[in-house]
């Protein structure tokens, strides 16, 4: 196949190389390469990732992720030259000026793919090129010669999308004990009987096991709380109960991860225990995520119609081809390569999903085909559901259908359990969402543009039939008038509020400015301060926005009331559609009634006494000083005991689970007393069932823990500089973990360049446009890469082998001392509960680096001050050290040339 003759550009941290058509390749400086790309189009990888490095936003050209996303949909490909090489089975390129040549290979290969009789992709693809050619995307014209035009005409994306079909409701599962024997048996046939035996998993799944059984009473479900050490194989370990009991029951199971990354693995793993398809087609594991995951095809439909114009438009199209092919329609964390977002604008993926609460559900003419609802309905007659943790507390708290709220759920990454309910029970009366409501219930804006419809709009038909339910949407029409407009933060800005909600949040905005002393204002985050001794002229103002409240809610609760009549005396022109669109709808007053209820007990308490259930604070929320929104926050003072209620008291069985439930500090039975009270039993009045397992892996040998002493804090240049030698000495593949993104953002830009020189690739958050998840993919792919991060690299991160054998923490990760957290402290035990925080990041921190046996690394932390209370956050017989910057490098290398080096020899 021949290589595309079209000249092609590749920039990393190193240099720029430029490859003309003739086949010539030379280094560039980076001004020539600006010219070159602007004067011509170029074949290129990963225009934004280009442009960041180049300087120049501008950059477009032909970008060969967007080709492989047009000729491949619902593929993967690290989004890297050595990532493309793989997925096309090409050689790597050994070095950075033999990427172009493998650009210009990779495009010859994808366009010629699309003439082979053997493109299983086919389907739709004429239709979309010729979209696409009108919206002169660079590409059509390379392929219009490749896409035949088919002889008869291809069908509609929207009319080839399978249809859901309806199934019966499941019966209750049958009441069963779990026997030891049985469990140990099916945990053989899982791990494969030549397997080793490992005594630590075994007793994790006798332990697992016992959530199973019969609940002798109401309200108290059998709760387990499960610490497992990395490497005991806990998946498996709760796999062998979970699918045993599902089998013998005929129930379902829930597993709640925090992570994508766990979910995706679970999938993976659950494939032992059951295959893809039963007899009948359906499947017995699903991966289910919030409906903000999925694709939303009235949303697709819209965009592909004119809703989206530009660059969204042309992203619009590829999401279309890959609708046609994708699993089920997960668009974060799925079959949709995390890259393609970021190579257009991260909205224009968001913009396709349900955010926003606007479903229409059987009022949607793609109802049937929905993915979301297929989702829904395929976990209703699973065994086993793959969710998150956000997910469970949100169904259980208000789901449509009590009866498919789970009852034995296993919850794995359990020490996230604390901060998701914080999150999912936490209430914002804020800018943002107040505008949110008003466009749902009056509509769009005059001149806006996309498919949203207020609630005249989406119960037309309801209206006309049913005089009152026309008079509650009416009223609740016009007293969201009262809710901020668009331009509402503008007029903040200028002094300017209209209405008694925005004059409350700009009486928010102006205490919040008078009143902070974080140091925040010059450092561009965001600002907050108590709600506490607030003045009267604010308290009327709250006063007169609570008002404005409660007369959008009572229309509301009557048109609820009215929708709830027509469901039970139905019209009898009200068909099955109908009555889903209207069921919809009653559910989605019914969770905005509780919210704007939620907002006026906000409200009411602002100038009385404090609860001492909750924490409020007002807040101004910024990023690098721009502001984004304002907000009175509430949160519980402690979130386990909502979630106690609604997810655990309704429950049979619970299994919490971590390497990290409990953090250690030398007294067993406090740290145990600690993880109760993090997983809500002790609101319940039970007593969970405790079990311990200790990792198999020996820390003494295949780990050490350096606490460098000789780089000051606060010294920049010095902490850039500790960072690139550490990573030279480790030939790559270091973990380096930030507890402030300006210092993260400092150190990339003092470093990268220089590395990259010596052939270590240097990848960070906050400052490489590239989604999470895709960043974790590259580093995983190249083992001479290096990667920095924060707290979402701290935990979830699994790359085991010799991708990842140095991590380093630039300082102790304290706790930020915001409100919350002061009230929690206060709460919690002083500095005790500080202390235990840091253990649980240290711990969770130090689990990215040993994942198997055969792991070899250092963990190092670049802090003199760093406390020996500290020390037993790490495994029990980890080597731990202070040492000086130049032993620690010794020590580094030392390891690479002994241990990693033969391996990857080996390997």
């Amino acid at each position: 196949m021949a290589a595309l003759p079209l000249p092609a550009l590749h920039v990393s941290h190193g240099g720029s190389w430029i490859r003309d058509a003739s086949g010539s390749t030379r280094e560039t400086a980076k001004g020539e390469a600006i010219m070159a790309a602007a004067d011509t189009p170029l074949l290129i990888l990963n225009a934004p990732l280009l442009a960041t490095r180049l300087g120049y936003p501008d950059l477009s050209g032909l970008d060969l992720l967007e080709l492989f996303a047009f000729v491949h949909p619902a593929r993967f490909a690290v989004p890297t030259p050595k990532g493309l090489a793989h997925a096309l089975d090409l050689p790597e390129p050994e070095s950075d000026d033999a990427v172009p040549q493998l650009l210009q290979k990779a495009a010859g290969i994808l366009l010629d793919h699309c003439s082979s009789p053997d493109w299983t992709e086919r389907e739709g693809s004429w239709t979309s090129l010729e979209a696409l050619a009108r919206l002169r995307w660079p590409w059509a014209g390379p392929l219009s010669n490749r896409v035949a035009k088919p002889e008869r005409a291809e069908r509609w994306l929207f009319s080839r999308l399978p249809e859901w079909e309806d199934t019966p409701e499941l019966p209750q599962p049958r009441q069963i004990t779990l026997s030891s024997s049985d469990v140990l048996e099916r945990l053989e046939l899982l791990t494969g009987k030549d397997a080793e035996r490992r005594l630590g998993q075994q007793g994790y799944a006798a332990a697992s096991s016992k959530a199973f059984a019969p609940r002798e009473a109401p309200g108290e479900p059998h709760l387990i709380l499960t610490q497992a050490g990395t490497g005991i194989g806990k998946t498996l370990g709760y796999l062998s109960p979970a699918s045993l009991w599902s089998e013998q029951s005929g129930g379902t199971v829930w597993v709640s991860t925090f992570t994508k990354a766990l979910q995706r693995q679970l999938r993976a793993e659950s494939r032992r225990a059951w295959p893809e398809q039963r007899g009948d087609g359906t499947r017995p594991v699903v991966v289910r995520k919030g409906r903000e995951n999925y694709l939303c095809l009235l949303n697709l439909e819209d965009a592909l119609q004119g809703g989206f114009s530009g660059r969204a438009a042309i992203l619009a199209q590829l999401v279309a081809r890959w609708a046609a092919y994708t699993r089920d329609g997960d668009m974060i964390g799925g079959d949709l390569p995390g890259w393609l977002g970021t190579l257009f604008r991260q909205r224009g993926i968001t913009a396709l999903t349900d955010r926003r609460g606007e479903c229409v559900y059987g009022g949607c003419p793609h109802f049937r085909k929905c993915f979301i609802e297929r989702s829904a309905r395929a976990s209703a007659q699973a065994d086993l559901v793959i969710g998150n943790h956000a997910l469970v507390m949100v169904n259980a708290a208000r789901g449509r259908d009590i009866a498919q709220r789970p009852t034995r759920i296993i919850f794995d990454e359990g020490h996230h359990i604390f901060s998701a309910a914080d999150s999912t029970f936490a209430i914002a009366l804020s800018g943002s969402e107040t505008i949110e409501l008003r466009r749902w219930v009056i509509g769009p804006e005059r001149n806006s543009r996309g498919r949203r419809r207020g609630l005249s709009a989406r119960l037309a038909d309801i209206a006309s039939y049913d005089e009152g339910g026309a008079k509650a949407i009416a009223a609740a029409i016009e007293a969201a008038e009262a809710l901020p407009g668009e331009g509402w933060l503008q007029r903040l800005g200028e002094n300017a509020p209209s209405g008694p909600i925005e004059d409350m949040l700009a009486a928010v905005r102006g205490a919040v400015y008078a009143r902070d002393e974080s140091g925040g204002l010059d450092a561009g985050y965001g600002l907050e301060t108590e709600a506490a001794q607030i003045d009267g002229g604010f308290v009327e103002m709250a006063t007169h926005a609570q008002a404005a409240l409660a007369a959008l809610r009572q229309p509301l609760i009557r048109l609820g009331v009215r929708l709830e009549a027509i469901l039970e005396d139905p019209p009898d022109w009200l068909d099955a559609q109908g009555r889903a669109r209207i069921d919809g709808a009653r559910h989605a007053l019914s969770w905005r009634v509780d919210l704007i209820g939620a907002w006026e007990a906000l409200l009411e308490r602002l100038g009385g006494p404090a609860d001492p259930e909750f924490v409020d604070w007002l807040s101004v929320e910024r990023a690098d000083a721009r502001e984004y929104d304002i907000a009175i926050e509430r949160r519980w003072l402690d979130p386990m005991k909502p979630f106690a209620r609604t997810v655990l008291q309704p429950a049979h069985g619970v299994v919490i689970t971590s390497a990290t439930l409990k953090v250690r500090h030398g007294d067993t039975e406090d740290e145990w007393d600690k993880a109760i009270a993090r997983s809500g039993a002790q609101h319940l009045e039970i007593r969970p069932q405790l079990s311990e397992h200790e990792s198999p892996f020996d820390y003494a040998r295949q780990a050490s823990v350096l606490i460098v002493t000789d780089v000051a804090k606060g010294d920049i240049p010095a902490l850039a500089g500790a960072y690139a030698r550490l990573i030279e000495a480790a030939n790559g593949g270091v973990l380096g973990l930030f507890t402030a993104i300006r210092r993260l953002r400092a150190v990339h830009g003092r470093i990268a360049d220089r590395l990259a020189r010596e052939g270590l690739p240097l990848f960070a958050q906050h400052v490489d446009p590239i989604d999470t998840g895709t960043l974790v993919d590259i580093f995983r792919d190249e083992p001479h890469a290096s990667l920095l991060g924060t707290d979402a690299l701290r935990d979830g991160v699994d790359v085991p082998g010799d991708s990842l054998r140095l991590v380093v923490m630039e300082q102790v990760p304290w706790p930020r001392p915001s409100i919350l957290h002061r009230a929690r402290r206060a709460a919690g035990g002083g500095s005790s509960y500080d202390d235990e925080i840091i253990r649980a990041r240290l711990a969770q921190a130090f689990g990215r680096l040993i994942r198997s046996r055969r792991d070899h690394g250092h963990f190092v932390v670049l802090s003199a001050a760093f406390p020996s209370r500290f020390h037993d956050a790490f495994p029990s017989g980890t080597p731990i050290e202070r040492v000086s910057l130049d032993e620690a490098l010794q020590r580094v290398s030392s390891h690479v040339s002994e241990v990693i080096l033969p391996n990857q020899d080996r390997v």
